[in-house]
């Protein structure tokens, strides 16, 4: 049976590599290195970097696969994004098939997490239930989540108060009444710009880990303008960014 390794990567510096997934990067004998285009060649190459940084192991082979554009979400998300992966599916099945012999390891370098908003597990599990012998094995990583606390040097919670991660696409239909503090994540539509400020506070970033890495925070009634401005020109100089940001109530202690 064919093995892969899930290997977590965090969100871009290769200084959040835990030990285990440096351990991992040495058992597989094949890595699989999605590449989404020049636009995003960036995400790609920082893959390639931890491979030189932390790959002792002689061999290693590095396989590129070619990532479809996934089509506008329309009225349809769930349709679109399930057509998306069924395309992806079809080319790691081709490649997991023809580069990845019977018996031997491969691995995939996960931005972040496997477990949290990363689409690979569920493309890997397609697979399975369409019939290739295939075994996984998740090694953790550093999230954005985390990585945004540390960054901003604030914990996540406060004491006692429970944490909401979620969508921009879920935000769009109204922060929860009893909402302390909430994660957002993939927000492509800009939409702590259009719901009511109200007593919240933001603490946003964007590019965390890598050099261009942006962090802004404050109440978000005074800085949403200027995380708007930030953002554009973020993605105006790659073209592409990725952002995450803390909601929270303000005016509340910490007890």
């Amino acid at each position: 049976m064919r093995k892969l390794l899930l290997i977590g990567m965090g969100p871009g510096d290769p200084n959040y590599l835990t030990l285990q997934a440096v351990e991992a990067l040495n058992r597989a004998s094949v890595f699989f290195l999605p590449d989404k285009g020049a636009e995003k060649a960036e995400l790609k190459t920082a893959r390639e970097e931890i491979c030189r940084r932390f790959i002792k192991a002689p061999g290693t082979r590095f396989v590129s696969i070619d990532i479809p554009q996934r089509a506008p979400a329309g009225d349809d998300y769930r349709g679109v994004v399930d057509d998306w992966h069924a395309r992806i599916a079809a080319r790691y099945a081709a490649l997991l098939t023809s580069e990845l012999a019977d018996g031997e390891c491969g691995a995939f370098l996960v931005w972040g997490d496997p477990a949290l908003y990363d689409s690979t597990l569920r493309i890997l599990d397609r697979l399975r239930a369409q019939g290739l012998a295939l075994d996984y094995e998740i090694i953790p990583g550093i999230t954005a989540v985390q990585a945004l606390a540390a960054r901003h040097r604030i914990a996540l919670n406060r004491i006692g108060e429970p944490i909401t991660i979620t969508t921009g696409r879920k935000l769009a239909a109204g922060l929860p009444i009893d909402a302390d503090s909430t994660v957002v994540m993939l927000d492509g539509d800009e939409t702590f710009a259009k719901i009511e400020p109200a007593d919240l506070d933001i603490y946003w970033a964007a590019n965390l880990g890598l050099a261009d890495e942006v962090l802004i925070s404050g109440p978000l009634k005074d800085v949403a303008a200027n995380i708007s401005r930030t953002r554009r020109q973020v993605r105006e100089a790659k073209g592409w960014v990725m952002d995450i940001y803390l909601l929270r109530r303000g005016g509340k202690a910490d007890a």
